[in-house]
């Protein structure tokens, strides 16, 4: 062991010695929470680096109301699903997210049989279709913002074979629209218009500009 005389000397006074000793102090930022069950959404907000501090998923109705639109409907089950949960997270960056894919005015649900999954995959063959995804933020103050992304989808001609493979993949159970383009689905699109994350589920531009915009630091290590 070295001699202490060998240790470099402070200078100033004892308080300011003090100081020098002391970790900076860092504000805690408030926390992420993300309203929403699906895996997808949460590899997509790790991809850019953000990492919720909890999952709450929200249990509300997803029907769609008579004559509501997919876009509408995608925004309204949005704002819901951050209304159901809210309370439970106070001074929180609260997001939610809800993704609806739609051949015109029909919202096409869930895929949860493969004879549902079959019906969807024939409708969306060699024609274009629109997924919109609504995200809703409410910030520690209390603040709503509400946003709806929309993205073209165009699948190739789809005969038999490829139909009954992709429904053997098991890939469409729980799926809006019957498929996961992050998967083997994304053999049989020929074309998208817009955001590819948003097709996955969480359109990550408007999200990271959405967070950042209201005072989430998504470019400092919250660690």
């Amino acid at each position: 062991m070295g001699d202490r005389t060998d240790l470099p000397k402070s200078t100033g006074t004892v308080a300011e010695r003090g100081k020098e000793t002391e970790p900076p102090s860092s504000p805690i930022d408030p926390p992420l929470v993300l309203a929403s069950a699906s895996p997808r959404r949460l590899a997509l907000l790790e991809q850019i680096g953000v990492r919720p501090d909890s999952v709450d998923p929200a249990d509300i109705d997803e029907t769609a109301a008579a004559k509501e639109l997919p876009r509408d409907l995608a925004l309204r089950l949005a704002r819901e699903k951050a209304e159901a949960v809210v309370d439970r997270h106070q001074n929180a960056f609260l997001l939610s997210a809800d993704t609806v894919v739609a051949v015109g005015r029909r919202a096409l649900g869930k895929a949860e049989t493969a004879v549902e999954a079959r019906a969807y995959l024939s409708l969306l063959s060699g024609r274009r279709h629109q997924v919109h995804t609504g995200i809703t933020l409410i910030t520690p103050a209390g603040k709503r913002i509400a946003r709806v992304v929309s993205t073209s989808v165009i699948f190739k001609a789809l005969d038999i074979s490829e139909i009954n493979a992709y429904i053997a993949s098991d890939e469409w159970h729980g799926k809006a629209g019957g498929y996961a383009i992050q998967g083997r689905a994304a053999a049989l699109i020929r074309q998208i218009q817009g955001s590819y994350s948003n097709v996955v589920g969480l359109p990550l531009f408007e999200v990271a500009n959405l967070l950042q915009g209201n005072g989430y630091p998504i470019w400092t290590d919250r660690e």
